[in-house]
């Protein structure tokens, strides 16, 4: 009598965590932040087209409705394709989100050009009904990259102009600067594992991912960088922080025909190290790891913003959909998708990938079914160009 109560209050105790943990779950990731870039675009010939600033927007979605997302608000706050696609990050719980300007726009005459920025990362409440900037929290110069950790309580900013990191605690609806670590050179993307004891980095220009060290609030560079792959741009881990994945964008921020790869970082050596490289395609700049931890994405450009008599020259971008199976990564799949894909996002059941076209001013819906990728031929529009797309990361 004893043990079959005990057995049904561990039963009932176990049904109760699933619950907890399947609401959790359903109550996370319900959102999807887009930066809105509508100052750059690129004619026939793969010529930069600069109009003048005011109409960029950080443009916030509901994505309940997998397949039918709806904007919930719209910012007018200035945003820029120049940068890896992870300017902007959401605190589990969906409290805050925060946005990196990567680049001011400055007017020569009659003419614009970009700059680096004047250190903005704006602070959102998602809370707030409509959701509603309430803050401005200056870092460093052409912030671009950007993680949170699974605490919720700090975020880390790459400064590319500033070759740095920022540290930025968060409390509440209170975000600020408190430490800004020297990387020695420019970083353009950055990751926690999921115990939020460490950080990976990514040094585009150098070819290397560095390592940071986390306790607490306290940031350091543990002064050890390993050689990945040409031009790591973008970079995640894994949701049980046994691998780290660095997309290799190979032309510095461009398609050029050539194909790139994936770089796999073992996180349970010591230290790290790289112990493999899939080849993807020509050009990855989206990345995005799912929260099952089944597969991974890599969002090719494939010259969709070339001039189209280059040899290189695709009318759309595509996804490299990466198989993960414990340590060994390989590519399974290539799916089309619009013009210039940049920024992607898992829904959190794993379920859905979202994909920014920015040639296209609209968002692909793929439908995932446990490693296998679909493209369901389902577009959202957007109010301009997605530069960069981010949801809890998991």
């Amino acid at each position: 009598m004893i043990k079959s109560a005990v057995h049904v209050a561990r039963r009932v105790s176990a049904c109760m965590l699933v619950a907890f943990a399947s609401a959790t779950s359903s109550a996370w990731a319900q959102h999807v932040i887009v930066g809105i870039d509508s100052k750059v675009f690129w004619d026939e010939n793969g010529k930069p087209l600069f109009s003048p600033p005011g109409k960029d927007a950080v443009v916030i979605l509901d994505i309940k409705d997998r397949m039918n997302p709806r904007i919930v608000a719209s910012l007018p706050l200035m945003n820029s394709v120049f940068g890896p696609p992870v300017n902007l990050a959401i605190t589990p719980g969906e409290s805050l989100a925060l946005v990196a300007n990567s680049m001011d726009w400055v007017q020569e005459a009659d003419a614009w050009k970009a700059a680096p920025s004047s250190t903005d990362v704006f602070v959102i409440d998602l809370k707030a009904s409509p959701p509603a900037q309430i803050a401005t929290v200056k870092v460093g110069k052409q912030p671009s990259g950007m993680a949170i950790n699974r605490a919720g309580n700090l975020a880390l900013v790459t400064n590319r102009a500033d070759n740095s990191v920022a540290v930025l605690s968060i409390q509440g609806k209170e975000v600020k600067l408190i430490d800004t670590i020297p990387m020695g050179e420019q970083v353009s993307a950055v990751a926690f594992t999921p115990d939020g004891k460490r950080a990976l980095v990514s040094k585009n220009v150098n070819n290397k991912a560095a390592v940071l060290q986390v306790d607490g609030d306290k940031v350091t560079y543990a002064k050890y960088d390993m050689l990945v792959g040409l031009f790591p741009y973008n970079l995640g881990i894994t949701p049980n922080g046994k691998l780290a994945l660095t997309a290799n964008n190979g032309a510095s921020g461009s398609a050029d025909g050539n194909v790139d790869t994936v770089s796999v970082i073992d996180l349970e050596l010591t230290p790290p190290r790289v112990i493999d490289q899939v080849v993807v395609g020509d050009g990855p700049e989206g990345f995005a790891i799912s929260p099952t931890g089944r597969i991974a994405v890599a969002i090719l450009l494939r010259g969709s913003n070339a001039s189209k008599s280059a040899f290189f020259y695709h009318r759309n971008g595509s996804v490299a959909v990466l198989k993960i199976d414990g340590k060994k990564v390989r590519k399974i799949a290539d799916i089309e998708v619009g013009g210039l894909p940049e920024g992607a996002v898992f829904s959190p059941d794993g379920k859905y990938l979202y994909v920014g076209n920015y040639m296209d001013d609209d968002i692909s819906i793929l439908r995932v079914d446990g490693d296998k990728v679909s493209n369901t031929g389902k577009r959202f529009k957007l109010p301009g160009h997605p530069a960069s797309m981010r949801s809890v990361v998991p």
